[in-house]
């Protein structure tokens, strides 16, 4: 066997192989051996057919193909181990020549991973959260408005009624919507089913039926109905308002606080523990940012590719469907079209992990078997049957899942520590 190498750039690596006369000769006599046993030939028992008549019988070809799907693989593993190469995925064969064998395995290769002088990162920790009044009487507002009943009343719909009505609707002259008896809360800022619709519903009174026609917005998801008018018939068969208690010790306690003062000490450390999460995060992705800006990450494209592929099943499940192909079908795209909008996001999501992945390495960030198992019992005692969820989380891919996810926080929380000067006194966000 000889062996050439060429090295294409990203991560990626060709070797020209030339098969030995020996070795094919070896391989079709594997072949002839094979096919012997499998091939009916007129006159002769399987396994006694002479090699010259069958190939006369199946052609010289055909033994050529089954020799090669066999010799290939062999003198590609042969190839990579004495180029002591370490490919990610199967390689792309491409036979050049047959006389000799001469074949070409383009592979991809782990990818590169440069990090900048990550110490020199500074970013400027965030100042002390301050809560004003008006953020806590909005967030008890919001605890009184669960706390609140909804009752029918004898009048048209306004906002912030639940309503339940009957309602039918087409887009172009096809069949869309066709819901008996179903929920709706008319909020101000709901884009359901479309945006407008909520603004119609204002009005109608119990028992009536109102008609209207609506444009769908050219950014709905299904785009064969994108910038076309629905037609919409509404029959509202009752309507509620919901009675707000009075905001004292009683609603404080029926929510759980021991009285009016708890409740408002208590959302208001709620709020700012929030706020605090969220200067947190974005601390963390500035640190991330500014990380990559000064990091060298060169890749494989077939990373990239798989990247995007996860991105479409995401978004296909996040619209409801459990095939990537019905949401083609709906979306009225091809999958290389969506997969080109997808495109920047999947790079951005590989070479930010690359980099954490590259920085935990060069920390010796790891996670224990305890941290796992500490975060299984926390996301199980939040379920109703805790067993279950516990057996779920025991497969391990699931684990190997949450391991991923708690080894690029605790990276992450790292990257922030050392970009804002306080490695030493480094915590842990959950």
């Amino acid at each position: 066997m000889k062996v050439s190498t060429e090295n294409l750039g990203n991560c990626q690596t060709a070797l020209t192989i030339e098969a030995e006369d020996k070795e094919l000769d070896k391989s079709l006599d594997e072949a002839y051996h094979h096919l012997v046993n499998e091939v009916s030939v007129p006159g002769f028992r399987k396994g006694k057919t002479p090699r010259a008549i069958l190939v006369q019988h199946i052609g010289k070809k055909n033994l050529l193909d089954e020799a090669l799907e066999h010799l290939i693989p062999q003198l590609y593993k042969q190839a990579i181990e004495s180029q002591k190469l370490e490919p990610i995925a199967g390689p792309q064969i491409e036979i050049t020549q047959t006389e000799p064998v001469i074949f070409k395995a383009v592979m991809s290769l782990q990818p590169e991973v440069k990090l900048g002088d990550y110490h020199s990162i500074r970013l400027e920790p965030a100042p002390a959260i301050e809560i004003d009044k008006k953020e806590v009487c909005a967030a008890m507002e919001e605890v009184r408005g669960r706390q609140g009943a909804w009752v029918p009343v004898d009048r048209p719909v306004e906002l912030g009624d639940l309503v339940t009505m009957d309602i039918e609707a087409d887009v172009d002259g096809k069949p869309w919507l066709n819901h008996k008896d179903i929920l709706y809360e008319v909020d101000k800022d709901s884009r359901s089913p479309v945006p407008g619709f909520v603004s119609h519903l204002q009005g109608i009174g119990k028992n009536k039926e109102k008609t209207f026609s609506l444009i769908v917005p050219d950014d709905y998801p299904i785009k064969e109905m994108s910038g076309k008018e629905g037609t919409f018939k509404v029959t509202i068969t009752e309507i509620k308002e919901k009675q707000l208690p009075e905001l004292d010790d009683k609603l404080a306690q029926g929510a759980g606080y021991d009285n009016l003062e708890d409740m408002r000490k208590k959302v208001a450390d709620d709020l700012r523990a929030k706020a605090e999460v969220r200067n947190r995060l974005e601390l963390r992705q500035k640190a991330l940012d500014a990380l990559v800006e000064i990091s060298e990450v060169n890749y494989p494209p077939i990373l990239e590719d798989e990247e995007i592929t996860g991105l479409l099943r995401d978004e296909a499940q996040r619209f409801g469907f459990r095939e990537v192909a019905d949401y083609l079908e709906k979306a009225n795209k091809t999958e290389e079209e969506l997969k080109q909008e997808l495109r920047p996001i999947a790079k951005k999501r590989l070479i930010q992990g690359l980099v954490l992945g590259k920085l935990a390495e060069e920390e010796k960030i790891e996670i224990s078997s305890s941290e796992v198992d500490n975060k299984v019992d926390e996301i199980a005692n939040d379920t109703e049957d805790k067993e279950k969820a516990r057996q779920f989380f025991s497969l391990p891919q699931v684990r190997q899942s949450i391991e991923q996810s708690l080894l690029t926080q605790k990276t992450m929380d790292r990257l922030l520590q050392i970009a804002i000067g306080s490695v030493e006194n480094m915590t842990k966000e959950e």
